[in-house]
């Protein structure tokens, strides 16, 4: 059996030293994500007067309380991270201060309207691009109001943005979302000491709690875990351990798509670390066949679709994903290049307006793929590449170490094996 580690959860890795940093006392992370995007988040507040000292993958974060941040004296720049930009928005809707943020040019063309009207909403002054939905933008934070507030699609960086802005609201602020995403922010929280509120698609948050530093323990990233349950399902003779992955509810939908297409995976040594579900995956070759699917599931697995766009290339049968819009958003446009570039290695993939029709059984070739700077699309066609004939050659690897540093070397365990 190959035994395989990956990184920490990128999501909880900036959740983790954003909570720390707005708390008392120290926080200490083992396990952080020390990718791209998570060092933002830590340069980040460090300019807000943060002291953060990070040794590999333990960080240490002294916290300075609700109220204790500073004015930074320069532009925020959250490099490529969405997770970043968003969530720190809502910290910052309520300081006593004006920050501005940018990011690189991917970030500057994402949609931030979504996050930046309700903290309008809740007292927040904002100016930006594109009638406030571009970066860069600027944040003058003022005393906020909390608020019932829909969003119009289910997103954890909209809920959480929101959620943060809460904590220094008068009274209750409530997220409702059409589906419920993954809810670290709510766990975290929590466990920092914030009254929190969880139903099948509402959270909400008490203003003004005391938060206390904690010892935060980061498991796996099951987004990475996706790329090598994927890839032990489709290459022949493999059984694969992939070990200390977070399995928190509103994340495993990879595992419950996969089990349906007839994937052979167990969950072993279940327990919960720093409020969150863990496990090992064990994973077996196995003869998959298409499904469909869509819908409330989608927030559960929203990340992972383009490597199981890769599976249902060698699936047998039709694979018809719907409800999968918001892939649009993210750092490219995840339903056409996902779809652009396994067409390229002759997979019969279709895009449609929100989702993915893909016919498997058709062999995979060798062909020249582009990352369009997006880690997850890099990472996928790496996949497809190992099941391809005469593998696959992509134009930009930098882009993997945003959420998986060590990513081929990882691949070479799985190959060796």
């Amino acid at each position: 059996m190959i035994k395989i580690k990956i990184p920490g959860d990128k999501s909880i890795s900036h959740r983790a030293v954003m909570l720390g940093s707005i708390a008392e006392g120290t926080t200490e992370i083992d396990g952080f994500l020390t990718g791209a995007d998570c060092l933002s988040t830590i340069s980040c507040f460090q300019q807000l007067g943060v002291n953060i000292q990070r040794d590999g993958e333990k960080v240490t974060v002294h916290g300075v309380g609700l109220q204790g941040l500073k004015e930074p004296d320069s532009v925020l720049d959250v490099g490529n991270s969405g997770t970043t930009i968003r969530l720190i928005s809502g910290i910052l809707a309520g300081q006593n201060f004006t920050s501005l943020l940018t990011g690189d040019s991917s970030i500057r063309r994402r949609p931030m309207k979504r996050v930046l009207d309700p903290l309008g909403k809740m007292g927040a002054e904002v100016l930006g691009r594109d009638n406030k939905n571009k970066a860069p933008f600027a944040i003058k934070g003022k005393e906020l109001e909390s608020i019932s507030y829909k969003t119009p699609v289910a997103s954890a960086q909209i809920k959480s943005a929101i959620l943060l802005a809460g904590l220094y609201s008068k009274g209750t602020t409530t997220v409702i979302e059409p589906e419920k995403s993954r809810n670290h922010t709510e766990v975290m929280l929590k466990g920092f000491g914030a009254e929190i509120e969880e139903g099948p698609n509402f959270s909400s948050v008490k203003g003004f709690p005391k938060l206390m530093g904690q010892k935060i323990t980061v498991p796996g990233d099951i987004s990475s875990a996706a790329f090598f349950i994927a890839g032990a399902l489709i290459l022949p003779d493999k059984e694969v351990c992939i070990e200390n992955v977070g399995l928190n509810e509103t994340r495993t939908g990879i595992i419950d798509v996969f089990r349906e297409m007839g994937g052979d995976i167990q969950i072993i040594n279940e327990r919960y670390t720093s409020g969150e579900k863990v496990g090992d995956i064990i994973v077996k070759s196995s003869k998959l066949k298409g499904i469909t699917f869509g819908g409330e599931i989608i927030p559960r697995l929203v990340d992972e679709i383009p490597v199981i766009a890769v599976a249902a290339t060698q699936a047998e049968g039709v694979t018809i994903i719907h409800g999968a819009e918001e892939l649009k958003v993210k750092e490219s446009d995840r339903l056409k290049t996902i779809s652009k570039e396994l067409s390229k290695m002759g997979a019969d993939i279709e895009e449609t307006d929100d989702g993915l029709i893909i016919k498997g059984g058709t062999p995979l070739k060798y062909a020249d793929c582009e990352s369009y700077d997006d880690h997850r699309i890099a990472m996928s066609c790496a996949i497809a590449g190992l099941v391809s004939d005469g593998g696959v050659s992509i134009d930009d690897l930098s882009c993997v170490d945003i959420s998986f540093p060590g990513f081929f070397e990882t691949i070479k365990s799985l190959i060796a094996g």
